[in-house]
């Protein structure tokens, strides 16, 4: 009975210590998060030090540049759609190469995204000028389209 009261204390020891340092560890990359919450999903927690999720724009921001007639791309995303991660490590680079900003609206972190925006799925980049969206591209997309939407609708 002894060694059964002692292997569940060390089993529960070792749980604590597991949840103890995954909070930690969690604590320690909310630092410096651009998020307007540290209640994150495990998913976004994930993405934070990926250097193609560091331009992430809060609901109040995007609503301010997009009514300030100010010409806007905004990349609309889940941190758990599958497309997004295929497309995502595409399309960052690409904007940063054409010199394109490209907001990054979080739609598992501010779900009423969905609906204001009128996003059907995920991935969807959309480009904003006057107040007005002009075009709009969803799903999975290659570099060659990517390319093109940057080329013909936000840069021309």
């Amino acid at each position: 009975m002894k060694k059964m009261l002692l292997i569940g204390g060390v089993v529960l020891a070792i749980f604590a210590l597991i949840v103890v340092l995954t909070q930690m560890s969690q604590k320690e990359k909310l630092a410096n998060n651009p998020y307007d919450t540290d209640n994150l999903d495990p998913a976004t927690i994930d993405q934070l030090d990926d250097e193609n999720y560091q331009n992430i724009v809060l609901p109040d921001e995007l609503e301010d540049q997009i009514a300030s007639g100010e010409a806007t791309t905004v990349y609309f995303f889940s941190p758990t759609c599958q497309y997004c991660q295929q497309t995502t490590p595409v399309l960052m680079p690409v904007a940063d190469d054409m010199d394109v900003d490209v907001l990054q609206y979080n739609l598992l972190e501010y779900d009423q995204g969905w609906q204001q925006y009128n996003v059907q799925s995920t991935p969807t980049l959309v480009h904003y000028e006057n107040g007005e969206e002009v075009a709009r591209w969803v799903g999975a997309q290659p570099k060659e389209n990517i390319e093109r939407f940057f080329t013909e609708i936000v840069k021309k």
